[in-house]
Protein backbone atom coordinates (compact mmCIF):
# COMPACT_ATOMS: atom_id res chain seq x y z
CA UNK A 1 0.00 0.00 0.00
CA UNK A 2 1.08 3.41 -0.92
CA UNK A 3 2.14 6.10 1.88
CA UNK A 4 -0.15 9.39 1.75
CA UNK A 5 2.86 11.03 0.37
CA UNK A 6 3.33 8.96 -2.66
CA UNK A 7 -0.33 9.19 -3.89
CA UNK A 8 -0.59 12.57 -3.33
CA UNK A 9 1.53 15.10 -6.49
CA UNK A 10 3.33 18.09 -6.02
CA UNK A 11 1.58 21.17 -5.71
CA UNK A 12 3.53 23.85 -5.96
CA UNK A 13 1.93 26.30 -8.29
CA UNK A 14 -1.31 27.68 -9.03
CA UNK A 15 -1.46 25.19 -12.38
CA UNK A 16 -0.90 22.28 -10.41
CA UNK A 17 -3.12 23.00 -7.76
CA UNK A 18 -5.90 23.67 -10.54
CA UNK A 19 -5.36 20.80 -12.42
CA UNK A 20 -5.40 18.44 -9.10
CA UNK A 21 -8.93 20.15 -8.46
CA UNK A 22 -10.07 19.62 -12.29
CA UNK A 23 -8.93 15.55 -11.74
CA UNK A 24 -10.44 15.17 -8.41
CA UNK A 25 -13.38 17.01 -8.97
CA UNK A 26 -14.43 16.14 -11.79
CA UNK A 27 -13.05 12.26 -12.67
CA UNK A 28 -12.08 11.36 -15.82
CA UNK A 29 -14.03 14.51 -17.35
CA UNK A 30 -12.51 17.25 -19.23
CA UNK A 31 -14.06 20.21 -18.28
CA UNK A 32 -13.87 23.36 -20.63
CA UNK A 33 -12.83 26.85 -19.09
CA UNK A 34 -16.43 27.81 -20.35
CA UNK A 35 -17.75 25.27 -18.29
CA UNK A 36 -15.89 25.82 -15.20
CA UNK A 37 -16.76 29.65 -15.46
CA UNK A 38 -20.65 28.65 -15.52
CA UNK A 39 -20.19 26.33 -12.41
CA UNK A 40 -18.47 29.76 -10.70
CA UNK A 41 -20.88 31.88 -11.57
CA UNK A 42 -23.89 29.92 -10.78
CA UNK A 43 -22.21 30.00 -7.21
CA UNK A 44 -22.01 33.33 -7.04
CA UNK A 45 -18.48 33.88 -8.04
CA UNK A 46 -16.73 35.63 -11.23
CA UNK A 47 -14.90 34.35 -13.44
CA UNK A 48 -13.72 34.24 -17.12
CA UNK A 49 -13.82 30.74 -19.12
CA UNK A 50 -10.24 32.37 -21.00
CA UNK A 51 -8.94 33.34 -17.16
CA UNK A 52 -9.44 29.75 -16.33
CA UNK A 53 -7.85 28.33 -19.40
CA UNK A 54 -4.83 30.58 -18.67
CA UNK A 55 -4.14 29.11 -15.65
CA UNK A 56 -4.36 25.58 -16.42
CA UNK A 57 -1.92 27.24 -19.36
CA UNK A 58 0.53 28.02 -16.78
CA UNK A 59 0.30 31.49 -18.08
CA UNK A 60 -1.27 32.84 -14.76
CA UNK A 61 1.06 32.24 -11.63
CA UNK A 62 -0.33 35.11 -9.19
CA UNK A 63 -4.25 35.86 -9.62
CA UNK A 64 -5.77 38.22 -7.55
CA UNK A 65 -7.64 37.05 -4.29
CA UNK A 66 -11.20 37.44 -6.09
CA UNK A 67 -9.61 35.04 -8.76
CA UNK A 68 -8.91 32.63 -5.80
CA UNK A 69 -12.11 32.81 -4.59
CA UNK A 70 -13.47 32.12 -7.43
CA UNK A 71 -11.76 29.24 -7.68
CA UNK A 72 -12.25 27.86 -4.51
CA UNK A 73 -16.23 28.48 -5.41
CA UNK A 74 -15.71 26.69 -8.56
CA UNK A 75 -14.02 23.19 -6.89
CA UNK A 76 -16.16 23.84 -3.23
CA UNK A 77 -13.08 24.13 -1.19
CA UNK A 78 -11.47 27.25 0.75
CA UNK A 79 -9.78 28.91 -1.29
CA UNK A 80 -6.79 29.28 0.40
CA UNK A 81 -5.70 26.07 -0.88
CA UNK A 82 -4.68 28.23 -4.52
CA UNK A 83 -2.57 30.71 -2.52
CA UNK A 84 1.16 30.71 -2.50
CA UNK A 85 3.09 28.06 -0.40
CA UNK A 86 4.38 31.31 1.64
CA UNK A 87 1.83 33.31 2.03
CA UNK A 88 -0.46 30.42 3.82
CA UNK A 89 2.94 29.96 5.65
CA UNK A 90 2.76 33.37 6.90
CA UNK A 91 -0.87 32.67 8.27
CA UNK A 92 0.47 29.68 9.91
CA UNK A 93 2.76 31.73 11.81
CA UNK A 94 0.29 34.51 12.57
CA UNK A 95 -2.17 32.31 14.05
CA UNK A 96 0.51 30.37 16.47
CA UNK A 97 1.59 33.60 17.30
CA UNK A 98 -1.52 34.97 18.34
CA UNK A 99 -2.45 31.41 19.60
CA UNK A 100 1.00 31.73 22.27
CA UNK A 101 0.12 35.66 22.91
CA UNK A 102 -3.04 34.22 24.23
CA UNK A 103 -1.94 31.55 26.35
CA UNK A 104 0.88 34.16 28.00
CA UNK A 105 -2.16 36.61 28.65
CA UNK A 106 -0.52 38.68 26.40
CA UNK A 107 -3.84 38.91 24.75
CA UNK A 108 -7.39 38.30 26.71
CA UNK A 109 -10.45 39.23 24.64
CA UNK A 110 -11.31 39.04 20.67
CA UNK A 111 -12.79 42.04 18.84
CA UNK A 112 -13.78 42.05 15.08
CA UNK A 113 -12.56 45.01 13.44
CA UNK A 114 -12.53 45.88 9.82
CA UNK A 115 -14.78 42.39 8.86
CA UNK A 116 -15.62 42.17 5.57
CA UNK A 117 -19.22 42.36 4.24
CA UNK A 118 -19.50 38.40 5.01
CA UNK A 119 -18.46 39.02 8.51
CA UNK A 120 -16.10 36.90 10.71
CA UNK A 121 -15.15 33.58 8.44
CA UNK A 122 -16.59 30.61 9.79
CA UNK A 123 -13.43 29.06 11.04
CA UNK A 124 -12.43 32.14 13.24
CA UNK A 125 -15.89 32.22 14.46
CA UNK A 126 -15.20 28.91 15.57
CA UNK A 127 -11.82 29.62 17.04
CA UNK A 128 -13.35 32.38 19.03
CA UNK A 129 -16.46 30.24 19.92
CA UNK A 130 -13.70 27.85 21.79
CA UNK A 131 -11.42 29.97 23.09
CA UNK A 132 -14.61 31.36 25.24
CA UNK A 133 -15.16 28.18 26.41
CA UNK A 134 -11.61 27.26 27.30
CA UNK A 135 -11.75 30.91 29.02
CA UNK A 136 -15.25 29.52 30.99
CA UNK A 137 -13.92 26.01 31.65
CA UNK A 138 -10.29 27.68 33.25
CA UNK A 139 -12.37 30.64 35.03
CA UNK A 140 -15.04 27.78 36.62
CA UNK A 141 -12.16 25.30 38.11
CA UNK A 142 -10.67 28.58 39.60
CA UNK A 143 -13.58 29.14 41.12
CA UNK A 144 -14.46 25.91 42.23
CA UNK A 145 -17.34 25.79 39.96
CA UNK A 146 -19.08 23.13 38.32
CA UNK A 147 -19.84 23.21 34.38
CA UNK A 148 -19.12 26.56 32.58
CA UNK A 149 -19.03 28.42 36.14
CA UNK A 150 -22.36 26.83 37.58
CA UNK A 151 -21.98 26.26 41.16
CA UNK A 152 -22.04 22.26 41.87
CA UNK A 153 -25.49 21.07 43.89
Amino acid sequence: MDSAEERTPELRTLQQKVEYMVEETFPGQKISGRFFADLVRERGGSLSHSYFSNILAGKVTQPSEDILKALGLGFGVDWRFFKEESEVVDDVVAGLQFLAMRRTGEISGVAGRGLDEDGLPPELLQFALSLLEDAKGRHSAADGGGVHGEPEQ
